[in-house]
């Protein structure tokens, strides 16, 4: 099983206060794709939830790069900047990760970035530690120098509908975890998907059918 791609991430539109995390919602963790995946693009993919609730879920893919795309081009598709003045740029603008979030809205950016930046009806604060920030503004700070700390940007984002990844985590699709700096933001995205189950204490080599949850 895996996320159809309903468009469920209106929330991100919008600032507020960190949601809550109640009635067994997971917004604030990181999901963790099983073997029995059956849809190619999640397989061993680890997803940071920014909203879950009744109304469904969304979330952004945070180990899957986004091909041969870096930011320093992206920046310049953007008119951010001009051609070959990638070498002003801040050291964590140059080696900032350009991921694939997900089969919806793949055209448009989504950055997940630690608490200290934040724009006004624009960042969603989902943690104490994580927002989530889709406008060109936040792309422009990190160009400047004056963006967040800590910073991943990915084309697109995955969505469920209401109780479809209930459904999923019940039919063994997804184990989850709490969520941590370095799963998030870390350099070293190949090796997120091994490192996120050892969290919970499992071998990536022992997996099985069999449902378990964190």
């Amino acid at each position: 099983m895996a996320p159809t791609g309903k468009r469920t991430g209106e929330s991100t539109r919008r600032a507020g206060p960190a949601l809550p995390n109640s009635a067994g919602y997971l917004d604030g963790r990181l999901l963790i794709a099983m073997p029995v995946m059956g849809d190619s693009r999640f397989e061993r993919s680890v997803i940071y939830l920014c909203a879950h609730s009744a109304e469904g879920a969304m979330g952004i893919i945070v180990n899957h790069p986004a091909g041969s795309i870096d930011f320093p081009e992206l920046l310049q598709q953007l008119g951010i900047i001009k051609k070959g003045e990638h070498i002003k740029l801040p050291e964590n603008a140059e080696s900032m990760k350009v991921l694939r979030g997900g089969p919806v809205d793949t055209g448009r950016g989504f950055v997940l970035h630690s608490s200290d930046f934040y724009i006004e009806n624009a960042t969603l604060r989902i943690d104490d530690g994580v927002c989530l920030t889709a406008t060109v503004d936040i792309l422009r700070a990190i160009a400047n120098g004056s963006g967040p700390k800590h910073a991943i940007l990915a084309l697109g984002y995955a969505g469920w509908a209401p109780g479809q990844l209930e459904t999923e985590i019940q039919s063994n699709g997804w184990l989850h975890c709490d969520a941590d700096a370095d799963l998030i933001f870390g350099d070293d995205v190949d090796d997120k998907y091994n490192r996120a189950l050892q969290k919970i204490g499992i071998d990536p080599g022992m997996l099985s059918n069999e449902a378990g949850h964190a």
